[in-house]
């Protein structure tokens, strides 16, 4: 295998320094062809895990990690070349692995390596890896008709394809907004820091004014605190149209996301028809926790049922404090997060941007690495590797003897080239090879606010929101779940394996550090006093920690029940319209109505262009075991300290270490001693007394 080409090099950390598009065809065709012939010859090889097994997870790692890295730069650096080179080589990434899928004889080899006399004699990880291989070629199409089979992969591929472009669409729409701001009037109540950034982007690009954007860190300081209600209603309608039919705020008809929508839709339809299975949910939850459609949507209707009183509340004090407060009689849902700002610093005295200034970036990493540190036994010293962007950082997390145990990148700043949100990815898994352990590296990805301005000469930190420091420890957990694992065998690894409703446990267990005063006592400085967080502060942040939770949880449901009902008893060519379903889920959960041209699904990434299809009620399924977990640290508190290393021990041991290789149940069984109970979230959430 030739050396020139930096996607090929395995042999060190992803050489993002002179990795290039142009690069991308060669090295992918490379090893597409490579897997095919060892595929071939594994066809007939012993059915043994040596023999069979072994090589067959060495050629698809090679190829999952060098299509990894092109995967990761289109997310990252969307820029044209780069899409082209992504989109140039994803049907054939995505034909090789639904041939693999549908192969017959590698099929026959799994289930001949379970029936055989040494299956008896695998680890407990690789009998899992065993099941879960025959499990996947079953859903891959391997027991369809061979006449059927051409279609099935042609699904893949189109799905594939879609999903791109789902993504691709979406950002492209939300680069195309811009409201130019002329008049100083209309900027009165955003804060200084996000007028600055919107009179700098203005200047970059030779405007006169402010240019705000459909970014996050442009949007929603917008939203929460522009008096201008002109001014909230563009961004509003801007924000909630993007990648739909209308084409007067920018966008343009080829990025409608509803023709694809539909089309995805049927074609999820259709594979699971060939699977044999009623619907794609059913499909969907066959790698799950949850055992049937019918399951989760007695999960979701149960959970709204206690929480649409809350909702219900919320949104009546709203109201009422819009109509007396600020003499709005009319809320619109460009004016909820402004009013409901507005509330908050009435009831509780405080704003989150008086917040954001004590939440700079170097104490908030230091803080994290503190809770981590602490609670698991590790070292997170700062590291050197190429990157992407003069933005990323790179970290390694060390054993407390000073031996590597795995690394990470940090990507925290929104750009136009990176999709929007937050998410975790894997760079390289462990596992163990000829050489040796090979060590985790996991991409920390965020959407944040850079630093802007200067303070006696110097470059002033960026500064975090509490939500942003939240989505922070977030996406370490999912990093950590990675990282920490001791399972050395590639498909159990980490986070592969685990149950999907079952991944954000970790993630959302982290977010609970967040609100504990001796964990933010370590990561607070005010920007330019350089005082902590005052404790009067963090005691109106606790006051108000469930402020409006009962509208925030029937909001994941509204979007649970949607995904699901949507891929279970939903006909994409049907009378009934994908609109008209959101809209009745609403009337059953809701208490927020938006607008008849609002679009919700277009953007809906999670689901049409993630992972999360007939999936979404994940997050809720998995956040009673994430708030249950964290109750053990706030029984086992230790002089009163949530950080108490024997309980980070147990929960590292079996819930982080073991990522895949026994059920996610099994797992949070050995750690909290019993089966999960939904009091702890509803506690946490303020819905049930303590």
């Amino acid at each position: 295998m030739t050396s020139t080409n930096p996607l090929l090099d395995f042999s060190c950390l992803p050489r993002f320094d002179a990795v290039r598009p142009a690069h991308v065809t060669p090295a992918i065709a490379e090893l597409l062809a490579e897997n095919r012939a060892l595929l071939a010859r594994l066809e007939t090889a012993p059915a043994t895990w040596a023999d069979f097994a072994e090589p067959f997870f060495d050629g698809n790692e090679r190829l999952a990690r060098a299509w990894g890295i092109v995967g990761h730069l289109h997310a990252v650096m969307d820029v044209p070349e780069w899409r082209e080179a992504y989109n140039a080589m994803l049907p054939e990434v995505t034909r090789f692995f639904a041939e693999l899928g549908q192969n017959p004889h590698l099929f026959a080899q799994f289930k001949a390596l379970k029936t055989g006399a040494d299956f008896a004699g695998l680890s407990v990880a690789q009998r899992r890896i065993v099941d879960h291989e025959i499990r996947d070629f079953r859903l891959s199409g391997a027991e369809l008709p061979e006449a059927a089979k051409p279609r099935f992969q042609a699904i893949q591929e189109e799905l594939a394809s879609l999903q791109a472009k789902f993504s691709e669409n979406l950002l492209d729409a939300t680069n195309a907004f811009a409201e130019i701001v002329t008049d100083a009037a209309e900027l009165a109540g955003i804060p200084a820091d996000a007028i600055e950034s919107a009179r700098a982007t203005a200047g970059k690009e030779g405007v006169t004014g402010w240019k705000f954007t459909l970014h996050m860190p442009s949007y929603l300081p917008v939203m929460q605190y522009a008096e201008s209600r002109r001014l909230r209603e563009r961004l509003y309608r801007g924000y909630v149209t993007r990648a739909a039919e209308f084409h007067d705020l920018g966008s343009k008809p080829e990025w409608d996301n509803m023709p694809l929508i539909r089309r995805l839709l049927a074609l999820r339809a259709e594979e699971a028809g060939h699977l044999g299975y009623g619907n794609y949910a059913e499909v969907s939850l066959v790698p799950k926790m949850a055992e049937s459609p019918a399951d989760v949507l007695a999960f979701l209707r149960e959970l709204a049922g206690k929480s649409k009183p809350f909702a219900e509340r919320d949104m009546a004090e709203l109201r009422e404090f819009a109509a007396v407060s600020q003499g709005l009689t009319l809320l619109e849902p460009w004016d909820l997060g402004w009013a409901a700002e507005k509330l908050k610093q009435d009831r509780y005295s405080f704003s989150d941007e008086e917040v954001r200034q004590y939440f700079p970036e170097h104490k908030v990493l230091a803080g994290l690495f503190h809770v981590i540190e602490a609670l698991f036994g590790v070292r997170i010293r700062p590291d050197t590797a190429p990157v992407w962007h003069e933005d990323v950082r790179f970290f390694r997390i060390d054993h407390a003897d000073g031996s590597l145990l795995g690394q990470f990148y940090l990507d925290l700043y929104a750009r136009e080239t990176k999709r929007g949100g937050a998410w975790m990815d894997d760079a390289i898994t462990r596992r163990r090879t000829d050489a040796g352990i090979q060590t985790p590296v996991a991409y920390l990805n965020c959407n944040f606010s850079r630093p802007i301005g200067e303070k006696d000469g110097e470059k002033r930190p960026a500064l975090f929101t509490h939500d942003e420091v939240i989505t922070l420890f977030h996406e370490t957990g999912h990093g950590l779940h990675h990282l920490l694992t001791r399972v050395d065998e590639l498909g159990v690894s980490g986070i592969n394996g685990v149950e999907w409703d079952a991944v954000e446990l970790p993630s959302q267990f982290m977010e609970n550090f967040c609100w504990e005063w001796e964990v933010l006592t370590n990561m607070t400085s005010h920007v330019d006093s350089g005082e902590p967080l005052p404790r009067a502060l963090f005691d109106k942040m606790v006051a108000a920690k469930n402020f409006q939770s009962g509208m925030q949880t029937v909001r994941q449901i509204e979007f649970s029940l949607f995904d699901l009902l949507l891929h279970s008893d939903f006909e994409a060519a049907g009378q009934k319209d994908i609109l008209a379903l959101i809209e009745d889920i609403r009337r059953e959960v809701a208490v927020v109505f938006p607008p008849p041209w609002h679009r919700f699904p277009n953007s809906f990434s999670h689901i049409f262009a993630g992972g999360y299809a007939a999936g979404y009620y994940s997050y809720k399924w998995a956040e009673v075991l994430s708030a249950d977990a964290f109750a053990a640290f706030e029984e086992e508190r230790r002089d009163g300290s949530v950080l108490n290393p024997a309980t980070g021990r147990r929960f590292r041991d079996e819930i982080l270490a073991v990522g895949g290789s026994r059920p996610a149940l099994e797992s949070f069984k050995a750690f909290r001693g019993r089966a999960p109970s939904v009091d702890a979230l509803l506690r946490h959430s303020g819905m049930i007394l303590a």
